[in-house]
């Protein structure tokens, strides 16, 4: 029987329970729990933390956090196969209880990160930590609001795509989230910043400073863009606008390209007809994406180099784990 209001927010190892590891994160203590699975889990585990994950303080964050998980889990499974997911959902409910939802999600992307990495190193068959599912909310400041996964999904499924100017903007929406563009970078784009190279769909952003930022079109947003520019028909013409304005309310595009407050009103209308109580703008796509890819997992330096941000301490701002205020 799990007992959930035990503690698990505990300060440093239990005696005799943890082992010293190498000098690479001097710091760390092996958990008995990895220790007593052998030389193999040993190896692999050091590995996750040393040469994994190179920030240092997300790997200070992470190393407390999965510390005090496998303390709490000694108590509750006597060997690494005994980890699985109802362990894993007791931990992060007793967590909840005594520590705010950002620490809560911090541990908890910290257990699936390792044990990502455990499944890949084939040290254990499965992540009991897949699908368990941290506090989910809407972080709000006075400058933007950030949409969890599901939402930016229905908002984007929300928009009607029987005409050109609604896939139009399902496109410029996608790109925003799923590349974390810039509105200034996307309202930029000509029909030559979307193209084919290496067997893959990319987008090219012109970001501050003139500098040129490429990014993999991943699904969905090839399917959004190819979807938009043939029922647009905007084929040819390289330097024409990718992202136009319309002419009143007939649905016909213009020669004409959108700018940020065309965008931000066309948002503004679409959450109303949805109904959204959030207030949100044109930067809630690109923060939504960049706190979502953070969520999951992906490391501050990856999201650093995907949103072009030339200081790491903006990243930082991003960090679903810890209070922040977005502007740049």
């Amino acid at each position: 029987m799990l007992d959930e209001n035990a503690d698990p927010v505990v300060t440093g190892a239990v005696a005799g329970a943890s082992r010293p590891i190498a000098a690479a994160v001097p710091s760390t203590v092996v958990p008995a729990i990895i220790a007593d699975a052998g030389g193999q889990a040993v190896r692999h585990f050091r590995e996750f933390f040393a040469a994994t994950i190179q920030n240092e303080n997300t790997r200070s964050a992470y190393l407390r956090a999965v510390g005090r998980f496998f303390i709490w889990s000694e108590r509750h499974a006597s060997s690494l196969d005994d980890v699985d997911a109802p362990l894993v959902a007791a931990y992060i409910k007793a967590l909840a209880k005594r520590v705010q939802q950002p620490t809560v999600k911090q541990h908890l992307a910290a257990i699936r990160s390792l044990f990502d990495w455990l499944v890949a190193c084939k040290v254990v068959a499965t992540n009991p930590a897949h699908a368990i599912r941290g506090p989910k909310d809407v972080v709000k400041n006075a400058k933007t609001t950030v949409l969890d996964a599901a939402q930016a999904r229905e908002f984007i499924d929300s928009i009607d795509i029987s005409s050109a100017v609604g896939l139009r903007d399902r496109a410029l929406i996608g790109v925003m989230t799923f590349a974390f563009a810039r509105i200034g970078a996307v309202v930029a784009m000509r029909l030559e910043d979307y193209y084919q190279e290496g067997g893959r769909s990319w987008v090219r952003l012109h970001e501050k400073g003139g500098k040129r930022h490429e990014m993999p079109a991943i699904y969905p947003v090839s399917g959004y863009l190819d979807a938009y520019i043939d029922a647009a028909g905007l084929h040819g013409g390289d330097k024409a606008p990718l992202f136009r304005t319309a002419a009143g309310t007939t649905g016909i595009l213009t020669e004409k390209p959108m700018n940020p407050v065309d965008v931000w009103r066309m948002i503004q209308r679409r959450s109303a007809r949805l109904g959204m109580k959030a207030r949100i703008g044109c930067h809630t796509f690109r923060a939504t994406g960049i706190t979502t890819y953070l969520e999951a997992g992906g490391t501050i330096e990856n999201a650093q180099a995907m949103a072009a941000h030339v200081n790491l301490r903006t990243t930082r701002l991003y960090d679903p784990y810890r209070a922040r205020t977005m502007s740049e």
